[in-house]
């Protein structure tokens, strides 16, 4: 099943979406309470997104608290949440899986904002396991998932040809386009608590898991 090139995605994949959130929101609350004198707020915004708010949270928790979100207020937030040292960890059957690649190429495309996704990077120690990280937003506009070209940098890099290469990601909507494109093995990791969990996979995932362990138990006992 896993070729001799595995490439990763992280959220979702490597650790839970939700955990990154969830301490983005937490620091934003202790940068809005240090540099603003209001106390609160991550807990408002953690409720927000816990009842399914997505793209207005900061507009909202602020709201809530009385404070007129303008648009250089949340343009201060946003640059918090994305420049914060996260506090995440690699799930243990992402830290078991990356074990077992000891001797393969590995690499990881990831798209978001590049302050966000080389925090997230470091965080799971990235650079020390990965042959290649390609952070999409460094490519330009248009490039980023499902655009082929995140994939092909890691083609040029290993010498070798699609068919060597496996994706492991877990958003059906964009992940494995690109890479199923270029002749890919494609596996899509669907964690019940990921942001994306309720979308049905497509025709170009190869094999579908709720769990990285299932990887490695499919790889020993095909």
């Amino acid at each position: 099943m896993l070729t001799a090139c595995v490439v990763v995605d992280l959220d979702d994949t490597l650790f839970l979406e939700r955990d990154y959130v969830i301490s983005g929101l937490e620091a934003v609350g202790d940068y809005v309470a240090a540099t603003h004198g209001y106390r609160g707020f991550g807990q408002i915004a953690k409720g927000l997104f816990d009842e399914g708010v997505r793209g207005t949270t900061f507009d909202q928790a602020l709201s809530q608290m009385g404070i007129t979100p303008t648009d250089d207020l949340l343009t201060e937030l946003v640059a918090a949440y994305r420049t914060h040292a996260p506090s995440i960890t690699l799930l243990p059957d992402a830290e078991r899986l990356l074990t077992g690649m000891k001797g393969r190429y590995v690499g990881v495309v990831t798209d978001g904002p590049i302050e966000s996704q080389r925090a997230k990077a470091i965080a799971v120690g990235a650079p020390s396991w990965a042959d290649l990280i390609v952070y999409t937003a460094e490519l330009g506009p248009g490039f980023g998932k499902p655009h082929p070209l995140g994939f092909s940098l890691h083609e040029v890099r290993a010498g070798l040809p699609g068919d060597q290469f496996t994706y492991v990601a877990d958003n059906p909507t964009k992940d494995f386009a690109g890479p199923k494109a270029r002749g890919w093995t494609t596996i899509r990791i669907r964690r019940p608590l990921s942001l994306h969990a309720a979308r049905a996979s497509g025709a170009d995932v190869d094999f579908e898991f709720t769990s990285l362990d299932e990887v490695v138990r499919a790889e020993i006992h095909p």
